[in-house]
């Protein structure tokens, strides 16, 4: 997503020309690409998928929008094997139309897990919660710390459910960096995302996250405690930025991955 402009095949020839060794792929484009044809053009280049995004959005009361949420949920798992990663992230969804129930979407979200991660388990897919900024907990997401992430993610197998780190989501968090060690001493974090916060918020707020380097957030400071709870695996960086977008896509990637290297 962070250089969102640029076509599949675009992204994996400017991750191989710059040495990126591995991308985090959306569900969308691979979808419009082919899941199989997106496979088989990742793995040629040599590339690894590190995630699948996303999943989730497991919040309805509706018998018949749960049905179809956990039907899309499937199929995301299946997607994400197919695509030979072995994590799916997980955007939990927020409350339902009229409710103002925290707690039982909090519980739908479980219920939908105790389905979904033998699924997952059974396709060598691990499923990732990735807690959302408290101000995306009304629509996008009711789970808004790593605390209540694990929380969920502990009712079940490691290896089964844990969590994303996302720099954007957690840094405000003064417990954050307790439940980064809380997570990596149970072997539950699945994925590790940076993106700068910057201010002001651009209006609907969704696509606000700054180029690594720009805003509040100390990366290096995150990577320590990531890594110091055990964490060895890839390192993903996700910008939804209008501005980011509207440049060229190969620039916008070999800028990333300069300040990666300079402030990571």
């Amino acid at each position: 997503m962070t250089v969102k402009p640029l076509s599949l095949p675009e992204l994996v020839s400017a991750c191989v020309d710059l040495g990126v060794p591995g991308v985090g792929l959306w569900r969308e484009p691979v979808q419009q690409y082919g899941v199989e044809a997106a496979a088989k053009l990742v793995r040629d280049a040599g590339l690894s998928v590190t995630t699948l995004c996303r999943g989730g959005f497991l919040t309805a009361i509706d018998p018949v929008e749960r049905a179809e949420a956990l039907g899309d949920n499937h199929a995301a798992i299946d997607e994400a094997a197919t695509l030979g990663t072995d994590t799916l992230v997980l955007v939990c969804g927020g409350l339902p139309a009229g409710s103002k129930d925290l707690h039982g979407a909090r519980e739908r979200i479980a219920d939908a897990l105790a389905v979904l991660a033998p699924y997952a388990a059974e396709r060598g897919v691990r499923l990732a919660i990735e807690a959302l900024h408290p101000m995306y907990a009304s629509d996008r997401c009711v789970v808004s710390t790593l605390e209540q992430a694990l929380d969920l993610a502990e009712r079940f197998p490691a290896e089964q459910v844990g969590v994303t780190v996302d720099t954007y989501h957690i840094w405000w968090d003064d417990k954050a960096p307790a439940q980064i060690a809380r997570a990596g001493a149970a072997g539950r974090i699945h994925s590790f995302q940076l993106a700068d916060w910057t201010t002001p918020l651009p209006e609907g707020v969704l696509n606000g996250r700054g180029q690594i380097g720009d805003g509040a957030i100390d990366m290096r400071e995150w990577r320590g405690y990531v890594e110091a709870a055990g964490y060895t695996g890839p390192i993903e960086v996700e910008l939804f930025n209008d501005g980011l977008w509207a440049r060229d896509g190969r620039e916008v990637l070999a800028e990333t991955a300069e300040r990666f290297v300079r402030h990571a």
